[in-house]
């Protein structure tokens, strides 16, 4: 369903009360009415989960199930298992669960299931299932931008927003380009990095950003049948690019510090900070540090992936 520009909106944005900082805490429970508003309209809501459309059940029950057994529940309400509502079940965890992270977790199933299932033709009877689909995915994302929480949907993962014009600039165009199957690995660890640096696994999310940067590499090398050894990492692969030419000559001047970033940003924020021995002293990798390295990886990986496509066109 569309979103309307309310009078009270405009009047609150007139005012500057807008949210203009993000938080990943605490989810409003204006925000979770509107969950659940969504999740009805796309999916189904108790009349339909009662009555003739029987992929309205399975999809509640593949989201509640699969919350259960990774949080090593029977159920989410803790109620009995016999006559079960599985649509009440999410409904009422969406309303009452007290950890955000959990809402998202819910939140992330629920868009998988709306990508995979109830987008497809014929889900309660649609013809245009694939048009609701992505008008309710568009939605949960403006929603969280309006309440000023930050995360949005990103192909059925749940990303950590820091700043929307970054996202929209550099992380959504990374994500879009490694959607091609050369590179799988790529996506499946830049997609990682961001899932360890949401739960705030600062190390790991270094560790998968350096990895992804990689990876992308050495997906050109194959595309492009340049040699490079099995166990290369960062510096022999920029090397090995730029040598093929992936960054023109007549622009290296221009390129040059693109070089220093990509030798030097991302792998050796990387090593310094999280992928070697910490000893007795515990290093903490601050998040903002963290976020400043993924959006330095999802740049570097545009800029490699746009170069190998204008290479010979």
């Amino acid at each position: 369903m569309a979103t309307f520009d309310l009078f009270s909106k405009r009047q609150r944005r007139s005012r500057g009360e807008a949210p203009d900082v993000y938080t990943y805490d605490e989810i409003p429970k204006p925000l979770r009415i509107q969950l659940v508003h969504i999740f009805e309209g796309i999916l189904g809501d108790k009349e339909d989960y009662y009555g003739r459309y029987p992929d309205v059940k399975a999809a509640y029950q593949h989201i509640v199930q699969a919350l259960c057994r990774e949080y090593g529940l029977f159920t989410l309400n803790g109620g009995g298992r016999e006559n079960r509502s599985y649509y009440k079940e999410l409904v009422d965890f969406l309303m009452s669960e007290l950890d955000a992270e959990k809402i998202m977790d819910a939140v992330e199933l629920a868009s998988r299931v709306i990508v995979v299932f109830a987008s497809k033709f014929d889900y309660m009877g649609r013809s245009n299932a694939s048009k609701i689909a992505k008008a309710a995915i568009e939605e949960l994302n403006t929603r969280f931008r309006e309440h000023g929480v930050g995360y949005q949907i990103n192909g059925g993962e749940v990303i950590r927003v820091d700043s929307e014009l970054l996202h929209a600039e550099v992380v959504k165009p990374a994500l879009a380009l490694l959607r091609g199957k050369e590179y799988a690995g790529a996506q499946a660890e830049f997609l990682g990095a961001h899932e360890h640096y949401r739960h705030g696994n600062a190390k790991e999310a270094l560790a998968e950003a350096l990895k992804s940067l990689e990876s992308t590499m050495k997906a050109i090398c194959d595309k492009r049948k340049w040699a490079y050894a099995a166990n290369a990492t960062a510096n022999p692969l920029i090397e090995i690019c730029i040598q093929n030419g992936l960054i023109p000559l007549f622009w290296a001047k221009h390129f040059s510090g693109l070089r220093s970033t990509l030798e030097g940003g991302v792998p050796t924020a990387r090593n310094k900070l999280g992928g070697h021995g910490q000893g007795t002293t515990i290093v903490e990798v601050p998040l903002h540090i963290v976020s400043y390295v993924l959006h330095m990886t999802a740049a570097s990986i545009v800029f490699l992936v746009e170069s190998e496509k204008a290479l010979n066109s």
